[in-house]
């Protein structure tokens, strides 16, 4: 059942070259089925990235670019009244897609943001008095500019908890940029991708990993985990049950990925960082550091007993 898997990330790694890992994570968050936000600066393949996981998956994908003036009713959809019917009717918006990428997602108002609450977290859109739902499986990949760039809207605590994972990609190595400088333009490469997968095996990959075996013991381990980051004074807020729960799913995705079926601490620790750190405010900042809570995450997982 995993084979496609393995053969969907190393199409991923022939677009986007030298994130490997940054790739795992992401195709963790979407089979575990999470949302995903990825963030960094302009430039360095974010959207790219998840154009080609929404095109490798085999899945209904709409791009909408976020903008300050970007209304609510451009994600949801607005009623436009129709002469020859004499009433108005429904028109949907981009959200009524299996795979919305929400590009630029900080640079919408708040308002336009919380447009998606809903959608993300139940699968479905109230708008004009009737709920609509979505088509299934769907997912929101969101790409987000770093907050001290201008222009842009800080995500809510509300809407970060939504996204089961938050990544990274950073600058490319040496190596990595020379190929990129030398090869072919990714976005051209997007023309020619296969579809690998398809909706209903994504989804029977997805009911498999909710099988995944998670020890009592393993359990405990991660409550720990839980309960330092509410007890040692680090964060304004620790990590809420909603919270653990995200990273027992994106562990049992990790574990299943990596060929057991069973979870074990090393699938816990592989995936804390991107799960929890984009949730946690620090109190104080880490030597001005903007992965602060990355960080201090790291430090508390190191001082918990396996």
């Amino acid at each position: 059942m995993f084979s496609k898997v393995h053969e969907v990330a190393k199409q991923l790694n022939q677009v986007i070259i030298g994130k490997e890992g940054q790739i795992q994570q992401a195709l963790v968050c979407l089979l575990g089925g999470g949302h995903l936000l990825i963030e960094d600066v302009p430039g360095v393949g974010k959207t790219t990235l998840a154009h080609a996981l929404a095109i490798s998956l085999g899945l209904q994908f709409n791009r909408l670019q976020f903008t300050s003036d970007l209304l609510p009713t451009d994600v949801v959809g607005v009623s436009i009244f129709e002469r020859e019917k004499s009433q108005f009717v429904f028109h949907p918006g981009p959200i009524f897609t299996q795979v919305l990428l929400a590009d630029e997602i900080n640079r919408a108002t708040p308002k336009t943001q919380s447009a998606l609450l809903e959608a993300m977290e139940e699968q479905q859109v109230s708008a004009e008095g009737q709920t609509r739902q979505l088509p299934q499986p769907f997912f929101v990949i969101a790409t987000q500019n770093p907050t001290h760039q201008v222009g842009t809207f800080a995500l809510p605590e509300s809407q970060l908890d939504r996204f089961l994972m938050c990544v990274s990609l950073g600058y490319p190595d040496a190596a990595a940029e020379r190929a990129l400088l030398l090869g072919e333009d990714r976005r051209s490469l997007l023309k020619n991708l296969p579809a690998i997968m398809q909706p209903e095996e994504l989804q029977a990959i997805q009911h498999a990993i909710r099988n995944i075996h998670a020890s009592s013991s393993l359990v405990d381990y991660l409550q720990k985990i839980a309960q330092s980051t509410r007890e040692a004074g680090l964060f304004a807020e620790g990590m809420s049950p909603r919270a653990a729960i995200a990273l027992l799913q994106a562990s049992k995705a990790w574990a299943a990925i990596e060929g057991r079926d069973h979870v074990l601490p090393e699938d816990i620790q592989a995936v804390l960082v991107p799960v929890i750190a984009h949730r946690l405010r620090p109190i104080k900042a880490v030597n001005n550091k903007t992965n602060a809570s990355a960080d201090l995450l790291v430090q508390l997982m190191q001082k918990i007993p396996v």
